[in-house]
Order: C-alpha cells, then sequence, then structure tokens
C-alpha cells in the first residue's frame, strides 16, 4: 500500500513492462490476501495456545519447575503475552470488521480509523514475546537431553554419583537452565514499517500545499463536481487522488492548472466535506494503461466512469505519444439523468474526432439499466448522444466476438471500474479467450 512508491515503479517504463504494470493493479488485492492470511493464522495461533495454557497448567513438572508457566498445578496464571495477545486479537477483530464492504462503503470514517490501529497493533506486537512462556534450554551440551540426573537411573532407583549408568547413557553435568527466546518480531516488521513511515511522511509533506475550490457544480443523482487548483500539482490521465477523506479521480482542465473531481454523495462525510480538504497523489491505477494498447475497451458503471473521463478529456486536449489507436467505451447507469455529468465531454469529444475526420477512433455505446422505454436526453446540444442510447444490459459475451472480429490479431487491453458483477463477468470472457486471433488483457480500476 505504498502508493507513492508503486507510481514510481508503474512510470519506469525502462523497468516496468506491461505485465509488470498489471502485477502492480493488483496490488490492493494482495493487500486483502495478506489480511486474511493474518485472520486465519491468528486463529490457529490463538487456539493452539489456548490448549497450552490448559496442558502448562495439567501437566505442571516438579522435576523442571523453570519449564512451568503457572506457579502450581492446575494455576491459570496471566502472562505479559497472555494479556497483549488479547489485546491483538481485539484489534484485529475491529480491523476486520471495518474492512467488510458494507461497513466501509457506508462508514468509510470507522474503516479509515480503525485500519489506522494496526500503529498500536505494532507496538503491542513487539512486547508480545516479552517473558513469554515458550523457552528453549542454555546449557546443552552441560545436560543433553535424555542425561541422568546423579539421583536417578533409567530404571527409576537410586545411584550413587560415582556409579556409572546401568544403561550406558551420557551423565549429567549440572541442572538444566532455561531461558525465554529472544524477540525477533523487529526483524520481520521493521524494514517494511520503515519504508511505510517514509512514504506517510513524504505523502504527508506533498499533501499540506494549500488547495483552492474554484468552483463547485451540482450535477443530477447526488454527484458533486469540484473544480481545484493546487500549486505545482500535475497528473497523468487516469491517475488517483486522495481529496480529504476520498479516494477519487480527477481529470486536468483545459489550462492545465485546476483538476476536478467527481464526488458521488453516499456515507457518512459528505456533510463536513467542504471544511477541511487537503489533495494527496497523484497516484499510479490501471487507467494510465488505456493509452498502451492499440484497442482499449472502457466498461463503466455508474460513478466508475470517473477514471475513464480522464482519459476522454486527455483524448479532447490533443494528448500526444500514445499507441491507442481505437477506443470502445462503454457507460451503464441506472437512471438517464446521470449521463449529465459528462454529457458535454462526450459530445465534445464526439465532434472533435469527426472534424478531424476519425469516426472510427471513439466507439460510445450507453446503456440505461431501468426503465420500460427510451428516453432521449432533452438538450438539443446532447442530440449527437441519442443515437448511441440502449435500454437494458450490455450482451458482454456479443460485445467481446464482435470486438475481436473487428480487431482481429490485436491485443485488446479491457478496463473495467464498476459493479463486481460486470467485472467478474468480463474477467470470465476475457479469460476464455473464445476469440481466434485476438487477446483480451482484463484490468480491474479500484478506489478503496
Amino acid at each position: 500500500m505504498c502508493r507513492s512508491l508503486l507510481t514510481f515503479v508503474r512510470g519506469t517504463h525502462k523497468v516496468s513492462s506491461r505485465k509488470m504494470r498489471r502485477l502492480l493493479n493488483k496490488s490492493k488485492t494482495f493487500h486483502v490476501a495478506c489480511g486474511v492470511a493474518i485472520c486465519i493464522f491468528s486463529v490457529l495461533h490463538v487456539s493452539a495456545h489456548l490448549v497450552n495454557v490448559v496442558n502448562f497448567s495439567a501437566s505442571y513438572s516438579d522435576e523442571f519447575p523453570a519449564l512451568n508457566l503457572a506457579r502450581y498445578r492446575g494455576e491459570v496464571r496471566d502472562s505479559i503475552p497472555g494479556v497483549t495477545g488479547l489485546l491483538l486479537v481485539l484489534i484485529l477483530f475491529l480491523m476486520f470488521i471495518s474492512s467488510l464492504h458494507c461497513i466501509r462503503a457506508s462508514y468509510y470514517e470507522i474503516f479509515w480509523y480503525t485500519h489506522n490501529l494496526f500503529i498500536v497493533f505494532y507496538a503491542i506486537l513487539m512486547m508480545h514475546i516479552v517473558g513469554g512462556a515458550l523457552k528453549y534450554q542454555t546449557n546443552m551440551e552441560a545436560h543433553p537431553p535424555g542425561c541422568l540426573r546423579s539421583n536417578q537411573s533409567s530404571t527409576g532407583h537410586q545411584l550413587q554419583e560415582q556409579e556409572p549408568a546401568e544403561d550406558g547413557g551420557p551423565r549429567c553435568g549440572e541442572e538444566p537452565h532455561f531461558q525465554h527466546h529472544y524477540p525477533q518480531t523487529w526483524l520481520w516488521v521493521s524494514a517494511p514499517l520503515c519504508l511505510y513511515c517514509a512514504e506517510r511522511v513524504y505523502r504527508y509533506i506533498r499533501s499540506i500545499d494549500p488547495v483552492t475550490i474554484v468552483a463547485v457544480v451540482q450535477h443530477p443523482c447526488n454527484v458533486m463536481e469540484l473544480r481545484m487548483l493546487k500549486r505545482n500539482f500535475k497528473a497523468r490521465p487516469g491517475q488517483v487522488r486522495h481529496a480529504g477523506k476520498v479516494h477519487n479521480k480527477s481529470c486536468p482542465f483545459e489550462n492545465k492548472q485546476t483538476f476536478g473531481i467527481h464526488l458521488r454523495v453516499v456515507g457518512d462525510w459528505t456533510g463536513g466535506f467542504t471544511h477541511t480538504i487537503f489533495v494527496d497523489g497523484p497516484f499510479g491505477s490501471a487507467s494510465e494503461d488505456v493509452f498502451n494498447y492499440d484497442v482499449s475497451l472502457c466498461v463503466a458503471g455508474g460513478i466508475g466512469v470517473t477514471p475513464f473521463a480522464c482519459v476522454l478529456r486527455a483524448l479532447l486536449d490533443g494528448w500526444t505519444g500514445v499507441k491507442l489507436r481505437r477506443l470502445y467505451f462503454v457507460w451503464v447507469c441506472r437512471e438517464l439523468q446521470s449521463f449529465y455529468w459528462f454529457a458535454d465531454l462526450l459530445c465534445a469529444l464526439h465532434q472533435k474526432l469527426w472534424r478531424e475526420n476519425r469516426p472510427d477512433y471513439f466507439n460510445l455505446m450507453l446503456y440505461v439499466s431501468q426503465g420500460d422505454k427510451l428516453q432521449n436526453l432533452s438538450e438539443e446540444k446532447y442530440q449527437v448522444l441519442t443515437p448511441r442510447l440502449q435500454i437494458g444490459r450490455p450482451r458482454w459475451k456479443l460485445l467481446l466476438s464482435d470486438i475481436g472480429r473487428a480487431n482481429t490479431g490485436k491485443r485488446v487491453g479491457v478496463f473495467c471500474c464498476g459493479p463486481k458483477g460486470i467485472s467478474r463477468t468480463l474477467h470470465r470472457l476475457c479469460n476464455s479467450n473464445p476469440h481466434t486471433g485476438t487477446t483480451f488483457e482484463f484490468n480491474k480500476e479500484t478506489f478503496s
């Protein structure tokens, strides 16, 4: 989750191949997989230690008192590992519950603050091993395992210290000595923690420059657009920014100095959003690679159009030095009014390409998923979009087949930002690859 480092690696094109950049797109997926693995193995770890507590109490050793965790048989004793272990389980439980999509989407502040408990988690983890129950023997040469002490034999009867052991086994030179294991947790976590702390300091310094809101536009369907100005802020199309508590895409406007973000009003943060705002970024994302394919298919669901709006804005502004030769753009919304968010941009790009005699460069498809009959966009200036409006949902298999036939022998980049159902379907179709001569590479965009 060191986004600045990932952005640097992604931008180093001599080092970062297309496959490497696609692998970097999975950084959040890998982060989630690590979190799930930590939770699973923590359950196993805690369960094993609960069994150990019972065993240490029931199997009290009179022969080796230094090995005992309990002070007498039957005692369940508090310890530093026990107390810190309970705190670690509590913090991990809170982080896991608040990371669930139902909480993260509606109560993002809860997710954010509980996730930052990882600082406390690691601090407690450093102390977890102190005074631990597990010990090792320090005098193995003087007291090897299985040796006979001066008052024992293998048959259990008493021996004089001068007598040799009846079974020929070695004699113990001294009583065994035991010591707690040396804490080694810091060896495993110090390097990544230092890297992440350096990342956070760098991002904090970069984000403290003041941000000026130059315009606020209220769009239909509870979408708000903020246009902002920040000194020395430069970004490439498709990169992601953090604005306040929001993780969103932003697009530079014509003067190259201002940029904007579109926010769908959901969750509990919007009430105080405009009181304190800072901009953190830009960071690399999958959408940057749209320009690295000869042919790209961008699929957006609702507000998921925002990363691709940056791409369209770059094409409108005459972005140069790109590999892209054809762009398929599919936008699915529940309501017709949602298309007004970027209707001006879509119309402007369409008209620009027609003037340049490149009508096949940009293939636009708009779908209204809810509704019985097709309604046109009311304003006359948007009538160019009306022939591209359809009722229902796209037939994805047929769509990819048509694109495959039209681009035989080429590699098509498929980019999706929308509901999980659409992403799963496209991912499965790309992997199945039934389109002879055409390769589809799936890239998923994520916000959270």
